[in-house]
């Protein structure tokens, strides 16, 4: 199965339904027969465009929550070119970071990008084409030669089309960006087989009555899970009503007017949505899935979600390297949790999903027994082959063909996999990765700063909630609102701390080693799970 072969079973079956949904915008919705008119239209230039020596074109759509942006990136299936998410949450510098090291040929660029287009140009020499997927203008000449379209005029006067991409399951098709332990983003590779193994994944665990077409609402980010999901969707002729934000009232509502089946949001959403009690009188009777994921949620709230949005609450549990799926809890086994109180097994993130195997390893690489905690590891189709262009990093990320994902968990007697803590320093707040280096790196720029320590604590609406212990160089020395403004603008606000503390000391081993497990303690004292 190729990548953009859920989409042309859809548009086989349902030509006439309508297969995106823009909501808040004035255009109408489009139905599979015009969106597959986009798609070819933009998959012939993207075909017709030169390839450098590796053989395959990268492309970086850089879009929020869009129908067009939806198109661009199914028009880098159809044309079996490689799809680089860009995530427009990131700060600029992030992003460029991201599509140099991915090598990024081509920048699918919407409106809303369009000022950050000269440094993008300046700043990744190796973009040689640039397709505006909307009706913006330039904010100046570019200053040097490119390749340069509207995808309006594309659709307008559509070009020869692509050539039908060859079936290949070891084929690049995407190359998606997570933190490093270091805290930089590394590129992880996608293939034809993942793909397949996630369509298959979501159909066999998500099935849908026969002849039913899901509904699937996309309020998280595109880049992520949400957008992911939306396209193994498309196999049934998924509606795809996309949301520009994640906003609890636009997402209730959305529900109840469009008859909504399948939804991901991050638990940080889900909180919000459960603190807003004006949200709480919608008819929610057509949702068969609200999929969680990016994080864990605490017991008390998915109870008072399953009481609130009724029993469909799923759960998937992977990373970019395993996408989603590689353990599954059901609706059925959340009920079943929830009435006969097994508070371990509600916590839990599930069993393995049908594509991936897991194993629990000591740092050695042997198998542990059930019940002993370890480092989580998978295979499986579901499993990247590695980092783009790294090989000495995938190889520290594998013990043999297992992947290691860096998170402690143990495996209980019937299959069930519960995280108890993460062995790299990676915060997950509102679903979202944050990798405590990258935000020390920033923080330790500031010279009133001698020292520092990011972790995650417990907050009730993220998650986790990014915060500083800062070791000033003298007292009084550090200003606690001149440095969040400043991360903020260079980190962008997920990763920028929600709270900065002064510390005189900050605790450390024999060695000097700050002690970042003492400073979790402080915060973490009490609570089963340290993620």
């Amino acid at each position: 199965m190729r990548p953009i072969d859920p989409f042309l079973r859809g548009l086989q079956l349902a030509p006439d339904a309508a297969a995106a949904i823009e909501v808040g915008s004035d255009d109408p919705p489009i139905d599979y027969r015009g969106l597959n008119a986009r798609i070819e239209a933009l998959a012939g230039w993207l075909a017709g465009l030169p390839v450098d020596g590796a053989g395959q074109l990268r492309v970086a759509v850089y879009s929020p929550n869009a129908a067009m942006g939806f198109a661009a990136v199914l028009a880098c299936m159809r044309a079996g070119v490689v799809w680089v998410p860009i995530n427009a949450r990131n700060a600029l510098a992030e992003n460029l970071f991201i599509m140099n090291q991915a090598r990024v040929g081509v920048l699918a660029i919407a409106d809303a990008f369009l000022p950050d287009l000269p440094e993008i140009l300046d700043a990744a020499p190796g973009i040689g084409a640039v397709l505006l997927l909307g009706a913006g203008v330039l904010p100046e000449p570019p200053v040097r030669p490119l390749h340069l379209v509207w995808a309006a005029e594309l659709i307008a006067a559509p070009p020869p089309p692509a050539p039908d991409p060859v079936h290949d399951p070891d084929r690049v098709s995407a190359i998606l960006s997570t933190g490093g332990t270091t805290g930089r983003p590394k590129g992880v590779v996608w293939t034809d087989r993942m793909w397949e193994a996630l369509t298959l994944s979501i159909w066999a665990h998500m099935p849908m009555p026969e002849g039913e077409r899901p509904v699937h609402l996309v309020a998280a980010p595109m880049t992520h899970a949400a957008g992911v999901i939306a396209l193994p969707l498309t196999a049934g002729g998924a509606t795809t009503v996309i949301l520009p934000k994640a906003d609890p009232v636009v997402i209730m509502d959305a529900i109840e007017r469009y008859r909504v089946t399948h939804l991901f949001l991050p638990p940080t959403v889900v909180y919000m949505i459960l603190a807003d009690r004006s949200t709480h009188g919608h008819d929610l009777s057509s949702l068969r899935y609200l999929i969680y994921s990016a994080a864990p949620m605490a017991p008390d709230k998915l109870a008072e979600a399953m009481a609130l949005f009724g029993p469909v609450l799923v759960q998937g549990y992977g990373q970019a390297e395993i996408p989603l799926m590689g353990t599954f809890m059901s609706a059925a086994e959340h009920v079943a949790a929830l009435d006969a109180g097994d508070h371990a097994r509600l916590v839990s993130a599930g069993r393995p999903g049908i594509a991936s195997q897991v194993s629990i390893r000591d740092p050695g690489g042997r198998e542990l027994p059930r019940g002993e905690t370890g480092e989580i590891c998978f295979r499986g189709s579901l499993v990247t082959p590695g980092y783009d262009g790294r090989p000495e990093l995938t190889a520290e990320h594998r013990f043999g063909d297992w992947h290691r994902t860096g998170d402690l968990g143990f495996m209980d007697a019937a299959g069930y996999v519960s995280i108890v803590d993460r062995a790299r320093d990676m915060i997950i707040t509102g679903g979202f990765n944050v990798y405590s280096a990258e935000v020390e790196r920033a923080i330790l720029a500031d010279p009133a700063v001698r020292d520092c320590a990011v972790i995650g604590i417990p907050d009730p609406v993220w998650g986790e909630a990014v915060t500083a212990i800062v070791e000033p160089a003298t007292p009084d020395a550090v200003d606690v609102q001149a440095l969040t403004l400043r991360l903020r603008a260079e980190l962008g606000g997920v990763k920028t701390p929600k709270h900065v503390e002064i510390w005189p000391e900050l605790p450390r081993s024999p060695v000097g080693k700050v002690l970042k497990r003492k400073i979790r303690d402080r915060y973490w004292q009490g609570r089963e799970r340290k993620i």
